[in-house]
């Protein structure tokens, strides 16, 4: 590989690790930094350095901005109408006592498809909270299942903003993409599972005071020494929060209760109108026609494309039974579909409008950031590729024995651990590999998945989820580190022999 672009790209990658870790300055100027860094380091003309930052700054958020906007407002009507807890508490019914682990990772995975990680772990804590309360015990294996259960489809399932934006700069098949991406959570989640159930009970004992108080009550040294996960509805003590009410006339303690208030969301019902009241078959309307949509899409165009001999994609121009598919398939009118879906089945009719505007606009001012994120790496990615530092990787990987599809998981894998974000880990494996899908034969796909899953690794202390997660569990230090690095660090390792048997079968 030419010595000047070698320098231009690790530069680059170096400008983004200690801009995010050592200034002031967010991960969305640290990649326009690099970006200019490395195309005058490749020796780039500046004028034509400035048109490749802008012109892959619009076009890959005019393949993704759309669709972060729909989802994070999805996820917002989601979490104020009850839909997220109804869910929750029919994955619970679903799995049956006993099972709590595998509920709270199973509802935790699909929270999070279209909720970011952080507001999501906030949303369904209490829920955690409440039945350790009531089995008296297993909060910390609970509260892991819950945190990285969402890790998994945050960072694998499309429209969270992460694998969306890497679908969007390496021309993956999105449909394809939500597919594979469901495809290793189911397979990796007995990993969070068995992870959680092991792990917890061992820093149980290391809860610290505040957290052991709010969750176990005033008998909590009693309750963690006994050490007892049998099931004792109505010996916690109320500490007064809506998480720890229950409701009466019910044998099942642990289904009965109550972690959502609707009033503390839509206010007191009207007069004469009905108490708002919501299930889990309709609060999963908003999250399963999108998905469905998409992925009915993805087949009926991959049969008529085999039906025209044009797998390739090239000159492929959908049949007219396809092209009503194509439509309702495209990501931004699905989303369009479960925004309306959302706004008008959850809600009830009386929500006054504002609110609901309001609500809206607090969900696109959390995607804000990312949205810019976004651009900035797909701005990253074409100085890479106008540069010349893209071809000139490429050729170096292939005289390397390494297998092709593992260099972006290796990117990915050492920028989550440098800064923290795995969002920006996979947008930045993205934009540096990107140039190397068509160059070494590597499917789009594949590359996608190696993107998102090396950004799983070793979550600590330069990661705002771990702050979330480990501060809502009451975990500290070390103990911190031991719980939810040590999770995360699993499934990240779990996905290695996915992505190799995937390759074999795709690449």
């Amino acid at each position: 590989m030419d010595v000047q672009l070698l320098i231009a790209l690790v530069l680059g990658i170096a400008t983004i690790v200690i801009l995010v870790l050592r200034t002031r300055l967010d991960a969305f100027v640290a990649l326009l930094i690099a970006a200019i860094v490395t195309g005058v380091v490749a020796g780039q003309p500046v004028v034509e350095l400035i048109k490749s930052i802008t012109s892959g700054f619009g076009s890959t958020l005019a393949s993704t901005g759309i669709v972060i906007g729909l989802g994070v407002g999805i996820g917002k009507i989601l979490e104020v109408s009850g839909g997220a807890d109804a869910l929750a508490r029919a994955f619970l019914k679903a799995f049956g006592k006993g099972r709590e682990p595998w509920a709270m990772g199973t509802v935790g995975s699909l929270v999070s498809i279209p909720v970011f990680c952080d507001s999501g772990f906030v949303i369904m804590n209490p829920l955690a909270r409440s039945i350790a309360r009531v089995k008296r015990g297993g909060y910390v294996t609970l509260a892991l299942a819950l945190g990285c259960g969402m890790t998994l489809t945050h960072h694998m399932v499309p429209p969270t903003p992460g694998p969306l934006a890497v679908a969007g700069l390496l021309g993956t098949d999105l449909g394809a993409l939500i597919l594979t991406g469901l495809i290793f959570t189911v397979i990796m989640l007995p990993v969070v599972v068995a992870y959680a159930k092991f792990i917890g009970p061992k820093l149980e004992p290391r809860l610290n005071k505040e957290v052991a108080l709010d969750v176990y009550g005033e008998d909590y040294a009693d309750v963690i020494a006994s050490g007892t996960t049998a099931a004792a509805a109505g010996s916690a003590k109320a500490s007064g929060s809506v998480a720890t009410q229950t409701r009466q006339g019910s044998g099942d303690a642990t289904a009965e209760v109550v972690t959502y208030d609707p009033e503390q969301f839509l206010g007191k019902t009207p007069a004469g109108k009905k108490p708002h009241k919501t299930n889990a078959w309709l609060g999963a309307l908003p999250l399963f026609v999108p998905l469905l949509l998409i992925v009915v899409n993805t087949v009926t165009a991959a049969i008529d494309k085999s039906q025209q001999n044009a797998l390739s994609g090239d000159d492929y121009t959908p049949s007219a039974w396809v092209q009503p598919f194509t439509f309702l398939g495209d990501p931004v009118v699905a989303l369009i579909i479960g925004m309306i879906l959302a706004v008008y089945v959850l809600l009830p009719r009386w929500t006054p409008r504002t609110k609901v505007h309001g609500w809206l606009s607090e969900g696109a001012a959390s995607a804000g950031l990312i949205l810019l994120i976004t651009g900035a790496g797909g701005g990253l990615g074409q100085v890479l590729r106008d540069s010349g530092v893209g071809d000139a990787l490429a050729q170096a990987v292939a005289a390397t024995p390494l297998p092709a599809f593992l260099v972006p998981f290796i990117i990915a894998t050492v920028v989550r651990v440098a800064q923290g974000s795995g969002t920006v880990a996979m947008i930045t494996a993205a934009s540096v590999t990107a140039p190397l899908v068509g160059t070494l034969g590597v499917s789009p796909l594949i590359a996608a998945m190696a993107c998102v899953c090396g950004s799983m690794v070793f979550s600590y202390f330069n990661d705002s989820y771990f702050w979330v997660v480990t501060r809502f569990t009451g975990l500290d230090g070390v103990d911190a580190m031991k719980g939810w690095s040590g999770i995360t660090t699993c499934v990240w390792a779990a996905s290695i022999p996915l992505l190799i048997v995937a390759n074999l079968l795709v690449g």
